[in-house]
């Protein structure tokens, strides 16, 4: 079993900088695929941006590309993701996200029924 505690988050404006950060704990040796997934009310889980885990490969949306940068301290099992440029549209709920399966390209954006772990949530708002 893994648990994720993500930190971090809160409001800001338009162009502004947010950090987030996920911090795993309990078999972390079995996590091959970490990353972000946001949802807002009424539509899917969505995929922000993912890595394999003590790797190199690093995948992120084209909605965030350019602007997100995630990145990973493997000896403190920790995946942290810079959000600058923030806009309006990045309002939503956050969640960490884990599995023990490599994150294979952009496909691990895509398929969040694939993580069987997940954080508690931390909400971004992002006003205009």
């Amino acid at each position: 079993q893994v648990q994720l505690v993500e930190s971090g988050g809160g409001s800001v404006q338009a162009g502004g900088s947010l950090t987030l950060s996920c911090e795993a704990s309990g078999n972390t040796v079995s996590i091959d695929c970490m990353g972000w997934f946001r949802q807002v009310p009424g539509k899917e889980r969505e995929g922000v941006a993912t890595v394999n885990y003590g790797g190199e490969s690093t995948y992120y949306d084209d909605s965030v590309k350019g602007r997100f940068t995630l990145s990973q301290d493997y000896d403190k099992n920790t995946v942290t993701l810079r959000m600058s440029s923030l806009k309006p549209e990045d309002t939503a709920l956050y969640y960490c996200a884990a599995r023990e399966l490599l994150c294979m390209g952009e496909y691990s954006l895509r398929s969040a029924a694939k993580y069987p772990y997940w954080g508690q949530g931390t909400q971004v708002t992002v006003s205009s």
